[in-house]
């Protein structure tokens, strides 16, 4: 494998202070804050819920703190209701609440009105490894509460802790936590509450690509980003695309082809890579600059003749691709290509920022009719 890292200037192109690597984790700069009208109140919130010891906290911190697996060991169990502002984007704008395992919905003091009303997706963990009995139960009881005060709200069911079980294993254990859970729905007449279930793991990239089918179904602007990629890979002979969310490795969208875990994985590593490479020859002599910004970019060709192109998009998301080595004989159309699609994801942003009802939807894919090539050459 080679790579071929293209980062010239790190320094400074954003005038962040600081840089990923030291903080690596989210949060606005003052300016930032000053210009962001919304207040944490405003933001859509995800609710981590489920028995004690499930792997909530643990969640949370390898994937929004880039805490490594082996110290959630240490991790002591929640005893109170954690907020967590997580802030990179536009797109990534949320609240995280981790709640005990102990939270009793019937206590008087629980206000069920405030906690779901604002609620953009609840995430129920089930620890795969234990006896889930008591789990269905407390999961069918949370999401009927949930349902009654706001149906709007995404059910999410994370069957986590699944790299200790065999394939087989793994399979069943959906299959009748699946089962067990829809029977209890319509026992209770709430057919039309659909449960997502998703098998996962710390210690792989199953957490990441999990809270990614989260995240997008949040965002508003997710048909015009995965209408963006469609056509961005069409007219430049790429195989698939991620936009990332450079900090979490969350990616917000994809083109319309499925997603190979292995790709996936593939991506992650890449942007691993980048940032690794920049904290060592990016930053100045005394730590100063900024490991990601603007002029970000890489190349790794692979052994099969396979390339994985990155490049920045906003000083948060970077598009990831991968492509056959033939197709990227291409690069100036490539790389024009990219410079159109880039611009329209800009002009996303901004129109993600304006006020509601300042601007139509269809104002969204401003900028589509340039991102793109026809027959050979760029339009």
């Amino acid at each position: 494998m080679s790579i071929q890292y293209e980062d010239p200037t790190l320094a400074g192109s954003y005038d962040v202070v600081g840089s990923f690597p030291k903080s690596f984790g989210y949060g606005a700069e003052e300016q930032d804050l000053e210009e962001n009208c919304s207040t944490s109140a405003d933001k859509p919130r995800i609710l981590l819920m489920g028995l004690r010891r499930s792997g909530k906290s643990s969640i949370q911190k390898v994937v929004f703190h880039k805490m490594s697996p082996n110290e959630t060991l240490f991790l002591e169990s929640t005893n109170k209701i954690y907020k967590d502002d997580i802030s990179s984007s536009s797109f990534v704008n949320f609240q995280i609440w981790d709640f005990p395992g102990q939270v009793d919905f019937l206590d008087p003091t629980f206000d069920s009105e405030m906690i779901f009303k604002g609620t953009g997706a609840l995430i129920f963990v089930i620890d795969a490894q234990d006896d889930y009995v008591e789990a269905l139960e407390r999961l069918h009881l949370t999401v009927s509460r949930a349902y009654k005060v706001n149906p709007d709200i995404n059910f999410e069911v994370f069957i986590h802790k699944v790299d200790g079980l065999s394939d087989d294993h793994k399979i069943d254990t959906q299959r009748d936590i699946h089962q067990r859970a829809n029977d209890e729905l319509a026992d209770a007449n709430l057919e039309k509450l659909h449960l997502s279930l998703y098998l996962t793991s710390i210690y792989d990239h199953s957490i990441f690509e999990a809270f990614s089918k989260v995240v997008q179904k949040l965002l508003p602007q997710l048909p015009t980003l995965e209408n963006l990629l469609n056509i961005f890979i069409s007219h430049s002979g790429i195989e698939k695309a991620f936009l990332f969310d450079v900090v979490s490795k969350i990616y917000i969208a994809t083109d319309s082809s499925p997603v190979d875990m292995q790709s996936y994985e593939l991506c992650c590593d890449m942007i691993d890579v980048v940032i690794d490479v920049s904290c060592i020859y990016g930053l100045m002599q005394d730590g100063s600059g900024c490991a990601y910004d603007k002029e970000s970019s890489a190349i790794i060709r692979l052994n099969n003749s396979t390339v994985l192109y990155l490049k920045e998009v906003t000083k948060f998301l970077a598009l990831v691709c991968i492509l056959r080595e033939e197709s990227f004989e291409r690069k100036g159309l490539i790389e024009y290509n990219f410079h159109c699609f880039r611009k329209a994801i800009h002009e996303v942003f901004e129109v993600g920022n304006l006020p509601q009802g300042a601007c139509s939807s269809s104002n969204n894919l401003t900028g589509l009719k340039y991102a793109g090539a026809h027959n050979g050459s760029a339009v």
